[in-house]
C-alpha cells in the first residue's frame, strides 16, 4: 500500500494559549520531524473571529461558533487527499453545545480518523456521552495518555479495548543537569526553588501551596516559590485577574509575598524548559482527582523533576513505583510536609528525580511521533480492508427507488472533437492521460443508452459519432486489433491495446449497433463489430470474455439471424465457464485470489449464456457466483 504522506492534526495551536494549542503544536513539529517525506500540517479552531497569527504550519482556521465551518473543513481534507486526521478532542474548544459542531466535521472526512482524548469524563451528563460516544464511533482508534481512561472507555462508553491504544503525553528532550544551572537567569542562585506552571485557574489549588510556605520556610528559609503562567482566557474573560490577585493577597496576608515570584505570561517550549530546569521541587496541589491528563506534570517529570502531587488519576499513574510523593488534596500541612521531607533528604530527591527521568524517556516527542505514525499506517492498513461507508443515500435508507434526474454535462465537458479524455482532475479534464479506446466504447453505451431516456436531447447523436469515429480510428488493420492509449496530441501510444479494452469495444459496439437510434451509427457499429469478431477468439481472460459476451448478447438482439456470432457467442461463453467449473464447491468462486473491478459482469454473462443456450449449469453458476458476490462484498 501506499505509505503515508499526509497527516492533519485538528485542534488548537500557538500562539493562541492554551494546553491543547501547546499539544498540537508539539506533535505536529515531532511528526515534520520525524520524516520529512510526511507532511503533517494543523486545522486550527478559533475561539475568537480575527483569529491568530499563525505559523505556515496552520492550513486552516475554523471559527469555533461558524457550523457551516466544519463542513469547509471537511471539504479541504477531502480535497487535499489527506492520509489520516489526527483530532484532538475537549470538550471546551469546539462550537456547539459540549462541542457538537465537530461532529459535522468529522462525519464529513473520507479518511480515517485517530482521535486523542484530553478529557475524560467519569460522570458526563447523557448529552457528554452521546458526544464522546459519536467522535468514538466516526474515529477509526483512539489514543489514550493514561490507562484509567481505558477504564472510562470501556466501562463507561462500552468501546472495544482493541480500538484503543495508550501514547504518553509527549515531552521536551532535555538532558539531566542539575538545577543551579538555570537559577542565575531568574536571579535565584542559591535559593531552593518550588515552581508550579500552567495557566492559572481556580481549580489549580495554588492557594493551598502558598498556606503551605510558612511551614517550609520555618525549615528552609531560602526557598522561593516560582508561579508560571497566564490566567486561563476563559477566566480571564468572565472574571479579569482575580484569582492572581487573591493569590497575591494571600501571600501578603500569609507573610510569605517576598518569596513568590508570578510570572503573568504564557510561557512556550524554550522559556518553559529554562524555568523547569531552574526548579528543585515541581508541584501540582490540583483540587480532585478528575483529571486524566497533565501536560504540565508530564513536562516536569520529563525534565528529572522531584514531583509533589495530589492523587488526581494522571497524577496517581505517573507518579507510581516511587517516581514522585503524594499530598492529600486540599491539604496545606501535607504540601508542606511532602516538599519539606524531599528538601531535607537529598537521597530521596535525587532518587525520584533519576526514576522520573528513566520513567519519561518513552515519552519524547520524537518517541512520541513514532509511536503516532506507526499507528496510523496500522489504521490506515484497516481501514483499506474493512472501508467505512462514507454516503449512504436518503432514497436508499428509506427504501425508495427513485433516482436523480440524468445530468450529462460533465460527459460534455469531458468530451472534445478527438473523443472523451480519459481522466479529469475533480471536474476539469485532465489533458496529460489523453484518450483510450476503453473509456470511449463506454461512453458510446452511455450515450446510446441515454436515448430512450432522453428522447429529446439533441447532443446525444453527435456524441455517438464522436466516440464511433474514435473506435475507428483506433482499430488496427495490420493485426486486428484496437489500440487503446492515445497521448493528447493524437499520437497512438502503443499497437494493440489490452484484452479488457478489445472486450470493451466490443461491448459497446453491440449495444450501438442494438440501440442506436441513428442510421449513420447503427452501419459503423456493424462494420466495426464485425471487423473485432477474428480476435475474439484470442481473448483468454474472463473479464474480457464477459465485456465481449455482453456485447454479442445486445448485437443479436438486433439481428438474432447472424450465425457467424452466435457460434462465436457460443464458443466463448463455454471458455468463461471453464474458468469457474472447479471454483464452485468451495468457499472462493472466483478465477483470482482477490476481487478487483468489474466483477459483477461475469456472472451477467454467464447468466445470459445461459439462457440463450439453455444451459442449467451455466445459469446455476452465474446464479451462484452472483449471490456469492453480494454476500462477500455487500
Amino acid at each position: 500500500m501506499k505509505q503515508i504522506k499526509k497527516v492533519a492534526v485538528i485542534g488548537n495551536h500557538l500562539p493562541r494559549k492554551c494546553g491543547i494549542a501547546t499539544f498540537t503544536t508539539d506533535i505536529v513539529d515531532a511528526i515534520s520531524k520525524s520524516n520529512k517525506d510526511i507532511e503533517c500540517w494543523s486545522v486550527a479552531i478559533n475561539d475568537r473571529a480575527e483569529g491568530y497569527d499563525y505559523p505556515e504550519k496552520v492550513r486552516f482556521e475554523i471559527n469555533q461558533n461558524n457550523l457551516n465551518e466544519y463542513k469547509f473543513a471537511a471539504d479541504y481534507l477531502n480535497i487535499n487527499q489527506v492520509d489520516i486526521v489526527s483530532l484532538q478532542h475537549e470538550y471546551g474548544i469546539f462550537g456547539g453545545e459540549w462541542g457538537n459542531y465537530i461532529i459535522n466535521l468529522l462525519s464529513n472526512l473520507r479518511m480515517p480518523i485517530v482521535t486523542t482524548l484530553h478529557t475524560i469524563l467519569e460522570n458526563p451528563t447523557s448529552q457528554q456521552k452521546k458526544i464522546l460516544n459519536d467522535v468514538i464511533s466516526l474515529s477509526s482508534h483512539i489514543v489514550i495518555m493514561a490507562e484509567k481512561a481505558k477504564f472510562f472507555l470501556k466501562n463507561i462508553h462500552q468501546i472495544s479495548e482493541k480500538k484503543i491504544s495508550f501514547i504518553q503525553h509527549g515531552i521536551l528532550d532535555m538532558p539531566f543537569v542539575d538545577s543551579n544551572f538555570y537559577k542565575d537567569q531568574f536571579g535565584v542562585e542559591g535559593k531552593k526553588v518550588i515552581l508550579t506552571f500552567g495557566l492559572l485557574s481556580p481549580n489549580k489549588g495554588i492557594e493551598y501551596m502558598i498556606e503551605a510556605l510558612p511551614q517550609i520556610l520555618k525549615k528552609h528559609p531560602n526557598v522561593v516559590y516560582m508561579i508560571v503562567g497566564a490566567t486561563h482566557p476563559y477566566v480571564k474573560k468572565a472574571n479579569g485577574e482575580e484569582y492572581r490577585e487573591n493569590l497575591e493577597l494571600l501571600a501578603k496576608n500569609k507573610g510569605v509575598d517576598k518569596n513568590i515570584m508570578f510570572f503573568n505570561r504564557f510561557v512556550e517550549a524554550k522559556e518553559l524548559s529554562e524555568f523547569l530546569g531552574a526548579c528543585d521541587v515541581y508541584v501540582t496541589p490540583y483540587l480532585n482527582e478528575a483529571q486524566i491528563t497533565s501536560g504540565t506534570l508530564a513536562y516536569a517529570m520529563g525534565l528529572g523533576k522531584a514531583t509533589v502531587s495530589t492523587p488526581y488519576w494522571h497524577a496517581v499513574e505517573m507518579m507510581a513505583e516511587g517516581r514522585g510523593l503524594q499530598a492529600n488534596f486540599k491539604d496545606s500541612n501535607d504540601l508542606a510536609k511532602k516538599v519539606i521531607k524531599l528538601f531535607d533528604d537529598d537521597v530521596c530527591r535525587n532518587t525520584i528525580r533519576k526514576k522520573a527521568y528513566h520513567y519519561s524517556r518513552k515519552a519524547v516527542w520524537s518517541q512520541v511521533a513514532i509511536d503516532y505514525l506507526t499507528l496510523f499506517k496500522e489504521v490506515k492498513i484497516k481501514r483499506k480492508n474493512n472501508p467505512r461507508v462514507i454516503f449512504e443515500t436518503k432514497t436508499l435508507k428509506e427504501k425508495k427507488l427513485s433516482l436523480p434526474e440524468i445530468n450529462l454535462n460533465h460527459l460534455n465537458i469531458l468530451t472534445d472533437d478527438t473523443g472523451i479524455i480519459q481522466h479529469a482532475c475533480y471536474s476539469i479534464p485532465d489533458y496529460s492521460h489523453g484518450y483510450c479506446v476503453d473509456d470511449n466504447a463506454r461512453a458510446l453505451i452511455v450515450s446510446v443508452m441515454a436515448q430512450g431516456l432522453l428522447p429529446n436531447d439533441n447532443t446525444l447523436i453527435p456524441l455517438q459519432k464522436k466516440y464511433l469515429a474514435f473506435i475507428k480510428f483506433a482499430f488496427n488493420k495490420s493485426n486486428g486489433w484496437f489500440r487503446n492509449f492515445m497521448s493528447f496530441n493524437r499520437k497512438w501510444l502503443e499497437e494493440k491495446g489490452s484484452e479488457d479494452s478489445q472486450g470493451r469495444v466490443v461491448w459497446g459496439l453491440g449495444v450501438s449497433s442494438a440501440l442506436s437510434k441513428e442510421k449513420g451509427c447503427i452501419n459503423i457499429s456493424t462494420t466495426l463489430f464485425h471487423q473485432s469478431l477474428k480476435m475474439l477468439e484470442k481473448l483468454n481472460h474472463p473479464r474480457a470474455l464477459a465485456f465481449s459476451l455482453i456485447g454479442l448478447h445486445a448485437y443479436l438482439s438486433r439481428f438474432s439471424g447472424d450465425t457467424e456470432v452466435r457460434r462465436i457467442k457460443e464458443k466463448l461463453a463455454v471458455k468463461l465457464f471453464s474458468f469457474f467449473e472447479c471454483n464452485l464447491d468451495g468457499n472462493w468462486h472466483w478465477f483470482e485470489d482477490k476481487l478487483s473491478y468489474a466483477n459483477g459482469k461475469i456472472p451477467q454473462a454467464l447468466l445470459l449464456s445461459g439462457q440463450s443456450l439453455q444451459n442449467k449449469d451455466m445459469l446455476e453458476a452465474g446464479y451462484k457466483i452472483l449471490n456469492w458476490l453480494i454476500d462477500i462484498q455487500i
